[in-house]
């Protein structure tokens, strides 16, 4: 029994519930409710608590850490998991998307490039060991993960307006919205405000993911190029 106190005392004093920890412990288990959403909750409710999750989730990656600081609170157990935390949304978003918007090239591609860069990344840090201190997290790294949440929170609001243009649309005939987004018949529904929200969604959604796809290639090879003293033979 002693030794059994003991050791919780350990655990209690070393790595303790504070609000920083408790929101990237949050965000971690946000990652997989994503893609649960979608397959036990049906649509469009899914589209708006996982839009809901993600946002709430890139938030509270900006905001833990500067609690951190703020209230002298940063802890290994918090630095471990916020890096772990980031790179779960990321990869369980991307899965969900691809799987949602089907094969698409425009998608694709820049997910497969910063997917790759993630596993790349973590192997290196993980060969590199005690080492791994010299991949210090840049501040074009830290772009590029702001660049990714956008781009995927606004993939994300893409499939709102689409869901909603389909059901409001239900039933017309192909003329009858051509018409309405022509405006040479009434629209009371807003399918023109909608309508032009997916396009906007869609193709801002395809820059940003791009543009993350490119920040994520550079700073890739700018974490092997300082990793490269250290992995080289000789």
């Amino acid at each position: 029994m002693p030794l059994f106190g003991a050791r919780w005392l350990s655990y209690d004093t070393h790595m303790r519930w504070t609000i920083p920890n408790t929101l990237t412990v949050l965000r971690l288990l946000a990652a997989p409710a994503l893609a649960i959403v979608f397959v036990s909750v049906a649509r469009p409710w899914a589209d708006w608590l996982a839009l809901v999750l993600f946002v709430s989730a890139a938030a509270t990656d900006w905001l833990d850490g500067r609690l951190a600081r703020a209230w002298g609170m940063e802890s290994k157990f918090g630095a471990m998991l916020d890096p772990i935390a980031d790179k779960a949304m990321v990869i369980i978003a991307l899965a969900v998307l691809i799987g949602l918007l089907g094969p698409n090239f425009w998608i694709m591609v820049p997910a497969a490039l910063i997917l790759f860069r993630e596993a790349f990344v973590s192997g290196l840090r993980e060969f590199l060991g005690d080492t791994a201190g010299t991949l210090k997290v840049t501040t074009l790294a830290k772009w590029k993960t702001t660049v990714q949440m956008v781009a995927i929170a606004v993939l994300f609001s893409r499939g709102l307006f689409e869901h909603y243009f389909g059901m409001w649309t239900y039933g017309m005939g192909p003329d009858l919205v051509a018409q309405i987004l022509e405006g040479s018949v009434e629209d009371p529904l807003g399918l023109q405000q909608i309508y032009s929200g997916f396009w906007y969604s869609h193709y801002s959604g395809l820059v940003l993911i791009w543009l993350a796809a490119a920040l994520t290639l550079i700073t890739g090879a700018d974490y092997f190029r300082k990793a490269w003293p250290y992995v080289k033979d000789g």
